[in-house]
């Protein structure tokens, strides 16, 4: 099915992480600091133009058992945006660069956990 253009903007695509909740400590991973930066680009395809979504993001540790569930559950984010193929339209980049430490999470979600 084809799927239309739609014009994602930088805030939807915060919005929608914003409701991703890391399994283990139940806050969001935006607030965790664990989104690095998000990009859209218009891309051209045979079907027509389409938003392109760059995710960069990190996670606490490099060895963190989480990181396929990560990459499920941000692209299942997208699943009732139906201008987006989130296996053709999404890209997710971790890096460890910088790597993440706590003062990457908001204050408030520091306080809420205790740190």
């Amino acid at each position: 099915m084809e799927k239309k253009h739609t014009s994602m903007t930088k805030e939807k695509v915060m919005e929608l992480l914003h409701e991703i909740l890391d399994p283990e400590l139940h806050v969001s991973i935006v607030d965790l600091g664990l989104i690095y930066d998000v990009s859209i680009s218009p891309t051209q395809t045979p079907e027509g133009l389409r938003d392109h979504i760059h995710i960069l993001m990190t996670l606490t540790t490099p060895g963190c058992p989480l990181a396929a569930m990560f990459d499920h559950m941000v692209k299942d984010a997208f699943k009732d945006i139906p201008e987006i193929d989130s296996d053709r339209d999404i890209t997710i980049e971790l890096t460890f660069d910088p790597p993440w430490i706590i003062d990457m999470m908001n204050p408030e979600t520091r306080a809420h956990l205790g740190l």
